[in-house]
């Protein structure tokens, strides 16, 4: 008898456990298809412009660039756009130590990417940057 039922709970147990898993699994794969799927117009609607921007760099060429920042919400889309003073601080003083052969290859332009988006994450209170694009560039 004690066997019996000491059997019939292992099973339940295991039912259980195996029911967690696969739930963990199944909600934990929409979420992260739900990120990864924003369409271009959610993109859009959660980007913000920022205007060119031209200033020297550290080799004394003078560069010109246009970026857009790709936030994760609109709370973020509205505390970027209201930073906008600040991200133009944070472009211009990243360029002024800046040479231009280490912004003019594709690996030059992610780093200043990357270096840009941290700098701009750490302003920001709701949410957080994606993506840094830039939409205009030009150095001389």
């Amino acid at each position: 008898m004690k066997k019996k039922l000491l059997i019939i709970l292992f099973i339940i147990l295991i039912v259980i456990g195996a029911l967690g898993a696969a739930a963990y699994f199944v909600l934990g794969g929409k979420s992260e298809k739900s990120e990864a799927k924003r369409s271009i117009d959610e993109i859009v609607a959660s980007s913000v412009d920022v205007a060119e921007i031209t200033t020297n760099l550290k080799s004394d060429n003078i560069i010109r660039l246009a970026i857009k920042l790709e936030t994760d919400s609109d709370k973020s889309k509205e505390e970027l756009e209201k930073r906008d003073f600040q991200v133009k601080d944070a472009v211009i003083s990243l360029l002024a130590d800046t040479n231009a052969d280490e912004i003019e290859g594709d690996k030059g332009k992610e780093t200043f990417k990357k270096e840009l988006k941290d700098k701009v994450n750490s302003y920001l209170q709701e949410g957080k940057v994606e993506k840094v694009y830039i939409t205009s560039f030009n150095l001389q």
